[in-house]
């Protein structure tokens, strides 16, 4: 029965490997999780048991990118399937709410942001699921090379709605990731299917080259096969934009794609490389998660993987008609500072920790949150403010109430008082007293929720119930904006300074870990043993034999790289003329760690890139390793204040 269904919707005649065992598992009522890597066929697991099991198949998956591409595919397969993202436009939005509510879908994608909008939890409260799918799994373990802490609400989510089985898939996740994600959901160690990472087919090689030979080594090596399907990979947008630029010049088909392109420009860059149009795309990782081009045939790093999970991800990507496909790294150390100083921007100062620890202490009960404010206010990074609320959290100092929309507003598409004629008695008055609370602008009218609240004595989540029925009855056109977060902190006493260096080592220690992830890289990339199962090897899978055969340490060219020959001696520089703009425009913000970042050239929330980068000083010690800035800034700083 299975092969039938195979057949008739994908028009497959046979399973992959590891698909049938998984397939089976969820088809008899069991959660599992799927080990696959990377273009193994991970989404037919739970495409094919969405169309025999009862209910919705929710998805959480992580890029848009992704989530396109699979509806895309799902669709064309005439399979009923949809996604809720940031691109569609009201209408389209409430059309697919409805036929989710309705059963007209089987498959529903989102991303876990989309969990803290009140309006959606409110609509997923009235859908059937049977099973939530979480790609990208291992980035709800704190160990694992991507953790993302809004992951870590998910199997609160999964009882809330009461969704009975669940499937985790990833393409990266060594054995104690695989245990921390199958412990977090409640699955079964013997329902973890892992079908191997080792793919005989991609031939790996590590190539020294200094870093005034890369552009010339690069052209060099495209030009062999200027029309085969390729992926550079770099580390920085400008870098994505300078070697596109380098390569158009050599007559090679090239675009740039990177996160800061409007996501249009990206879309169209995709589809041009999926159709041929484009031979090569130069680009940072935000390309390539999702796309089904099974005959690239060259990935190239131009800049280091800052992971092997990273980099077992992306070469991934080659090759998956099983054809012979090559994947290299242009190994140079002269950069090696550069990537390794980003790991540096993600941990939070401990001041800045105290700070808000301060502010909670003062503050018990009720207290909301908006993100990017507090983020500009303690000058840390949006995923390492929400994993410190995590770890805040999981200190019993607050716990999460709800999300909730800070402003909704309106069109109206019938007259106001007709719409409060449709209700009668209490609803009425209800009603009557929710278009008292609005303040119309040129188009679009604000509802003052609060005072709602307050003259009726009404409930927030009866005013948004109120405000989605009119929608879906076609009175009004809504939207929502500015997401806020809202905590109960405790009023038990905090012992501040305690709990500050506990978490702050916490976050350090994480620092040392992505240090380490890098070191991995170094010694896998002048390893005199067999790259393709090491790479295999790291992510739990032994294989027997000497080796593939193939890569470059098996066709006797192990790779040996020069050492960084920069100077790590500041001494000689001019400490007033590269701070002296960042000094005054830091104020009270003004720090060794944040001088640090800014001649490191590491982008801080509590100020805007454009004013930064038009400062003298900023990125001048990018080359320098960041421990050795922050020493340095530190020591002029304390003479200054001497």
């Amino acid at each position: 029965m299975l092969e039938e269904q195979l057949a008739k919707y994908f028009a497959f005649t046979n399973f992959k490997k590891g698909q049938k065992e998984v397939i089976d598992n969820l088809l008899a009522g069991q959660s599992a999780s799927a080990i696959f890597p990377t273009g193994a066929g991970k989404s037919l697991c739970y495409q094919l048991p969405a169309l025999m099991l009862p209910g919705l198949t929710l998805v959480v998956s992580p890029l848009l990118s992704l989530m396109k591409d699979q509806i895309d595919f799902l669709q064309s397969h005439d399979i009923p399937a949809a996604r809720l993202d940031s691109t569609l436009d009201r209408q389209s939005f409430n059309t697919v709410l409805e036929q989710a509510r309705n059963g007209g879908l089987k498959i529903l994608m989102i991303s876990v942001e989309r969990f803290r909008n009140e309006r959606f939890r409110l609509q997923l409260k009235r859908m059937n699921i049977s099973l939530l799918v979480v790609d990208e799994a291992h980035c709800i373990s704190e160990w694992g090379h991507n953790f993302r802490p809004d992951y870590l609400k998910l199997p609160e989510y999964r009882r809330e709605f009461g969704i009975k089985q669940v499937l985790l898939m990833t393409a990266t996740a060594t054995p104690p990731v695989v245990d921390d994600m199958c412990a977090k959901f409640a699955v079964a160690r013997d329902r973890v299917t892992a079908t191997g990472f080792y793919r005989d087919n991609l031939f790996l090689q590590i190539s020294p080259v200094l870093l005034a030979n890369k552009d010339a080594s690069l052209v060099r090596r495209l030009m062999e096969a200027p029309e085969q399907p390729t992926i550079v990979y770099v580390t920085l947008q400008k870098t994505a934009e300078q070697v596109a630029a380098i390569l158009t010049k050599s007559g090679i088909k090239v675009s740039a794609y990177h996160a800061g392109m409007p996501s249009e420009a990206r879309e169209e860059i995709q589809q041009r490389f999926m159709t041929g149009q484009l031979s090569c795309v130069v680009a940072t990782i935000a390309f390539g998660m999702g796309i089904d081009k099974r005959d690239i045939r060259r990935v190239i790093h131009y800049d280091l993987p800052k992971s092997l999970e990273n980099y077992s991800q992306e070469t991934g990507r080659s090759g998956r008609d099983g054809e012979p496909s090559f994947c290299e790294v242009l190994a140079g150390l002269e950069r090696l500072n550069v990537l390794e100083n980003f790991t540096y921007g993600d941990t939070p100062e401990k001041e800045a920790i105290i700070a808000i620890l301060l502010e909670f202490t003062k503050n018990p009960g009720r207290y909301e949150i908006k993100l990017t404010d507090l983020a500009r206010q303690l000058n840390i990074r949006l995923l390492p403010l929400k994993t410190l609320l995590v770890y805040l959290e999981m200190e019993g100092v607050l716990w999460p109430k709800y999300t909730f929309m800070q402003e909704y507003s309106f069109k109206l598409l019938r007259p106001a008082e007709e719409i409060i004629g449709l209700f009668v008695d209490e609803r009425q008055r209800f009603v009557r007293a929710l278009f008292e609370n609005c303040q119309t602008k040129k188009i679009w009218t604000i509802v003052d929720v609060q005072g709602v609240m307050n003259q009726y004595n009404a409930e927030r989540q009866r005013v948004v119930v109120a405000l989605e029925y009119f929608e879906e009855q076609g009175l009004i056109e809504l939207q929502a904006k500015q997401a806020i977060d809202v905590y109960e902190i405790t009023s038990e006493p905090i012992e501040v300074e305690g709990l500050a260096e506990k978490i702050y080592k916490v976050f350090q220690n994480r620092e040392l870990q992505e240090i380490g992830r890098l070191a991995q890289v170094m010694d896998f990339l002048e390893s005199d043993k067999c790259l393709s199962y090491q790479l295999a090897g790291y992510f739990g899978e032994q294989i027997s034999g000497s080796g593939c055969g193939h890569c470059s340490v098996c066709q006797g060219t192990p790779a040996r790289l020069e050492r960084n020959a920069v100077s790590q001696d500041l001494s000689g520089l001019d400490f007033e003329r590269l701070t002296a703009g960042f000094i005054k425009l830091a104020g009270a913000r003004l720090s060794g760690t944040s001088l640090a970042r800014f001649l490191c050239g590491i982008a801080m929330p509590a100020f805007s890139p454009r004013e930064i980068k038009q400062l003298d000083g900023f990125a001048a010690l990018e080359d320098y390793s960041f421990p050795v800035v922050r020493g340095w800034a530190e020591s002029h700083l304390q003479r200054k204040t001497c």
